[in-house]
């Protein structure tokens, strides 16, 4: 193994991750902005009321996206499982 193929295949992982966790983290940063704007409108300043919305958006982004993050993540395991040969030389 070379170093280029250590980095590219770190590389594959880490945009892999960032990929199949951007639908919940955008999830999150959509209902907590809006939490935000109506708890700055209202002068309400509950810290569930930040949370459980949050929280909420993002059980329900998992619930809604896991069986394509579920098909990336297998897809790529898969690639990797079968390319052992290639590694291990």
């Amino acid at each position: 193994m070379t170093p280029e193929f250590v980095v590219n295949f770190a590389k594959e992982a880490i945009i892999l991750t960032i990929i199949v966790s951007m639908p919940m983290l955008g999830l999150g940063l959509i209902v907590g902005l809006a939490v935000s704007i109506f708890q700055a409108v209202t002068s309400i300043q509950e810290m569930t009321l930040s949370f459980i919305p949050k929280i909420l958006a993002v059980f329900l982004g998992l619930l809604f996206f896991a069986p394509w993050m579920l098909e990336k993540l297998t897809t790529y395991t898969q690639k990797i499982i079968i390319n052992i040969p290639m590694y291990i030389r």
